[in-house]
């Protein structure tokens, strides 16, 4: 089919705005999946996707449908709404000439929509604005039209009005795609140029790269070069998602298509990277480097939160190094280094895009691959500066170095974006003000809603801020946040001693002025967590060795007068003595076993 008839398209919302749903409708109004094979989210194809309703990979999908007599191809990529997936969300953009901006009628504008729409306007796409749920009791159509129309500067009867759970006016939604939307511009005479925008793993076909072709033309059997990640291979098998693969002889410009590249390295087939032909002409790597201009926009994913997994059983240790290996061919933003603990034995330390990455890979570890797994307090990078001049840069408490050798930290900021309802502006700023954030402006999005803007430390609100906004907001506000620079900060270790004991998974790097309340909460959580043993357990915060917070698990207590019948006072005092020494002695020599949910109740904050 003529590239004039292909449309490259993508779907922009907020988490829960119904993406996957409208996707479904997509599929089935264009006949795409037969209606015996549909089911509810189709394009979300792991379990946990469809368990939580969320979007976690990105997914292509190849659709056909005939307008006023003439047949098009529709190629739709699906992508995630939440802030920590905003680099896949970015990658598709690129991929595509529009974007659907997909709104809840019963919420309306919400940050990821904001920062995703931003996105798709820096990329000049076309986007066509629809709010969907219009079945819903609650909508808000009319104030959320005018949301949008104050936003993009579109009429408000431009706006396509949708229920994508009932299917009604899906259609006009198609037929805009269609007129709106640009065919693409490639010029299949010059050499190849094609974007990855995403890659997986097959234990067959090797690294599969899903791909934009932006010029060009490519066949199975051609050689293939990573600018970026300067590798070569050679194309067992390409074709169209459909969304099953479907093979094709060739992919030309305009295509979205995928490249089984028989690499084994999924680290050599990058996210943003361009693919070219190498051919017999070019004598060497640099020739096709100073001939074909990468496509723009390619960046290293950086993690942004860091946490360290270590297996509870230490025999388990390389079954854990065999799973991650096995998910970072499926997740190229995953990254991980071997590291070992005293108490804790041999780990890894792993970086993630954020909380819910993090919670993701460690759900993944649990049900595929069947790990018991320790995961340490998230952290942040920090940068030390040392006294004898040197710079380090450290991912968890464990490498802090000692506080007199240390002459600055800096930590990272990010600029943090909230949107809320006006009447909720108070809490929100005070809940702002406990994590430290600098308050930058407020603009109106509406006369009901505005948006906060502020400067805050990362760490600040990786953890918790989330769920403490929607908490205090009763679930009407969002938040999109985007990492700046690093800055200096009075920044110290908080260590958690159990029995006596430094537990390395509970410590952390905190502020100066909030670290006693923090070592209050993680004791007080302790002392819930951990079952009670037969002698006392005392539970200490400290910072260099002085106690800030303290604890006692109380002990069992066996009633050891119980057989006594009478008699002098001091055969009951005598046996209580003797108890009293045999407790002492067990404090002694008796080993606390943390269970695994002590672990995990410290990581979830209330």
């Amino acid at each position: 089919m003529s590239q004039q008839n292909t449309r490259n398209f993508c779907i922009i919302a907020h988490i829960d705005h119904g993406k996957s749903t409208l996707a479904d409708r997509f599929l089935e109004l264009t006949k795409t999946v037969e209606t015996r094979k549909m089911k509810a989210q189709l394009l979300d194809q792991m379990d946990l996707e469809r368990e939580r309703g969320i979007t976690i990979k990105l997914q292509p999908a190849r659709m056909e449908y005939e307008l006023e007599g003439k047949k098009y191809t529709l190629n739709l990529i699906d992508t995630p709404g939440h802030v920590d997936f905003a680099y896949e969300v970015s990658r598709s953009l690129a991929a595509v000439e529009g974007a659907v901006l997909l709104v809840d009628a019963t919420q309306g504008i919400q940050a990821q929509t904001l920062a995703n729409l931003y996105l798709a306007m820096e990329q000049n796409l076309e986007i066509i604005p629809v709010i969907n749920k219009i079945d819903m009791p609650n909508a808000m159509i009319k104030e959320v039209s005018k949301e949008i129309s104050d936003l993009i500067g579109t009429k408000e009867d431009e706006i396509i009005k949708i229920s994508a759970k009932t299917g009604e006016n899906v259609e006009k939604v198609l037929e805009e795609i269609i007129k709106k939307i640009p065919s693409p511009k490639g010029d299949i005479n010059k050499p190849l140029r094609a974007l990855i925008f995403d890659s997986y793993f097959d234990s067959y076909k090797g690294v599969v790269a899903q791909v934009r072709i932006i010029d060009g033309k490519i066949e199975k059997g051609d050689q293939i070069y990573f600018l970026e990640a300067k590798a070569r291979s050679e194309i067992i098998e390409l074709g169209v998602i459909k969304p099953q693969l479907e093979k094709k002889e060739s992919l030309e410009a305009g295509d979205v298509g995928y490249i089984a590249t028989g690499l084994k390295e999924v680290g050599k087939c990058r996210v943003g990277d361009t693919i070219t032909k190498y051919e017999s002409t070019f004598k060497d790597e640099k020739e096709i480097e100073k001939i074909i201009e990468p496509l723009p926009g390619y960046k290293e994913v950086k993690p942004t939160v860091f946490a360290s997994l270590y297996p509870i059983e230490g025999d388990e240790y390389p079954n854990l190094r065999d799973a991650l290996e096995k998910l970072k061919l499926n997740d190229a933003s995953l990254s991980y280094e071997p590291e070992s603990s005293n108490a804790l034995g041999r780990g890894f330390i792993c970086g993630f895009l954020g909380m819910l990455h993090l919670e993701i890979i460690s759900e993944r570890l649990s049900r595929e691959y069947d790990m018991n797994l320790v995961i340490t307090t998230p952290s942040v990078s920090y940068a030390v500066k040392k006294r004898d001049g040197k710079e380090i840069t450290i991912f968890s408490p464990a490498e802090m170095p000692d506080p007199s050798h240390i002459e600055q930290i800096k930590e990272p900021w990010a600029k943090l974006e909230i949107i809320l309802p006006k009447d909720r502006i108070g809490s929100v700023m005070k809940l702002a003000e406990n994590s430290r954030a600098i308050y930058q402006s407020t603009n109106y999005l509406s006369e009901d809603r505005v948006i906060l803007n502020y400067e805050v430390p990362l760490i600040n609100i990786i953890v918790d801020f989330y769920d403490n906004l929607k908490s205090i907001s009763s679930g009407f506000a969002s938040m999109n946040y985007e990492p700046m620079e690093f800055r200096a900060g009075d920044l110290i270790k908080l260590d958690i001693l159990v029995a006596q004991e430094k537990v390395e998974a509970f410590s952390r790097i905190v502020s100066r002025d909030q670290a006693q309340e923090e070592g209050k909460k993680v004791v007080a959580k302790l002392k819930d967590a951990i079952p009670r043993q037969n002698f006392a357990v005392a539970l200490q915060a400290t910072i260099s060795g002085k106690i800030i917070a303290r604890e006692t698990i109380n002990p069992f207590r066996k009633d050891v007068t119980a057989k006594l019948y009478g008699g002098d006072v001091s055969r009951k005092r005598k046996l209580l003595e003797k108890q009293k020494k045999g407790k002492k002695k067990m404090k002694s020599f008796g080993k606390v076993d943390i269970p695994q949910e002590a672990f995990l109740s410290v990581l979830k904050k209330k």
